[in-house]
């Protein structure tokens, strides 16, 4: 690679002049077969969290071997292949992808490229490491972060996600703020598990000044638990709020699946990312990169195509040009996530933590 060279096997190190010597190479943009453009990657740089959310995984979680995993120089390879494709948004993923040692190379490397051909850098995490990087992210561009909480109960965030560690993302979520990061909480709504705590969660996240949006549980994985059992609808949850607060629609857009409204009494936005109750896939512009490689041009299908191999391969940039044409092909319209029945399997055998979230 031109742009960064090798420190170890796992660390980069930047070049003065990267940012500015691929900024002319946009090429053919990435259009799938039903003529959405696609300028969103989500990419997951490790499988492993530090959090056993029971919605997400179980507990004795089996993670990849670290071989199988990119490296970060893998990494920047294939998102400068995207870039040069038109992706100008980029979500580093995980599992949580701040554990990952020396993550916030990847997060510099990129951040170089801001201003040219790539417009936003941004983050999902738990936020349990938060507090030793928001200064670091802030450095590197980002200028936001996703921040999943489902609940400002310690108890009920240790049952949760089998840690207690809500005191180090509250730490976390404020020091995203100090840093001058704009902070959008997601929170998965549970049916009788904190579907009652949501106003309460809502209206603490505004008076913070921060965003929230509101998720229904996704069948991906076994995790020890009956979905059907975790499943609230979010119109039902709409329909709640709607007793107590005024909801406007909003047409506000970040790139994601989310569907916005203002409410009058916080003064803050609320969204609402409904894979099952409202199917939001006409608009799809996204992708999904694993850490092994594996590219998954829809969250809920099985579809994939092995990025890996042509990173690896004896001629890497055409092997990915390649790849990633073949991937607009294969696209498909939607998902067909259901949660419909009881004792039903995962409608995917893998786990959020590995697609990505």
């Amino acid at each position: 690679m031109n742009d960064v060279t090798r420190r170890t096997p796992d660390m980069l190190v930047l070049d003065d002049k990267q940012g500015t010597a691929s900024a002319s190479r946009v090429r053919a943009p990435l259009i799938d077969a039903f003529q959405r453009r696609i300028s969103y990657l989500r990419l997951s740089v490790t499988d492993r969290c530090d959090l056993r959310c029971t919605y997400c995984m179980p507990e004795r979680m089996t993670f990849l071997p670290k071989r199988e995993v990119l490296t970060l120089e893998e990494l920047y390879e294939l998102s400068s292949g995207f870039i040069d494709r038109g992706v100008t948004k980029i979500r580093i993923t995980g599992g949580e992808p701040l554990v990952r040692r020396d993550i916030m190379d990847l997060f510099t490397a990129l951040g170089r490229r801001l201003g040219h051909d790539l417009e936003e850098l941004t983050l999902t995490t738990n936020a349990t490491q938060l507090a030793g990087h928001a200064d670091a992210l802030a450095k590197a561009g980002v200028r936001r972060v996703n921040i999943s909480l489902d609940t400002l109960d310690r108890a009920r965030f240790a049952e949760l996600t089998r840690r207690d560690a809500l005191p180090q993302v509250l730490e976390g979520i404020a020091a995203a703020k100090a840093a001058g990061l704009k902070v959008k909480l997601n929170a998965v709504a549970l049916l009788g598990v904190n579907e009652h705590e949501l106003t309460d969660l809502i209206a603490w996240a505004h008076g913070e000044g921060h965003d929230v949006t509101l998720i229904e549980v996704m069948p991906l994985g076994d995790v020890e638990q009956e979905r059907l059992d975790q499943y609230l609808r979010l119109d039902t949850v709409r329909t709640r709020l709607e007793e107590r607060w005024s909801l406007t629609d909003n047409e506000h857009s970040s790139g994601g699946p989310a569907r916005y409204v203002d409410i009058a009494e916080t003064g803050g936005r609320l969204g609402f990312i409904t894979p099952h109750s409202n199917n939001f896939c006409a608009t799809c512009n996204r992708l999904r990169v694993t850490a092994t490689g594996q590219l998954y041009p829809c969250l809920g299908g099985s579809e994939r195509v092995d990025l890996r191999a042509a990173l690896r391969s004896d001629a890497p940039q055409e092997q990915l040009e390649e790849a990633l044409n073949k991937t607009m092909l294969i696209k498909p319209e939607r998902h067909h996530f259901r949660m419909d029945k009881r004792g039903a399997d995962p409608a995917l055998a893998r786990h959020m933590s590995m697609t990505g979230g």
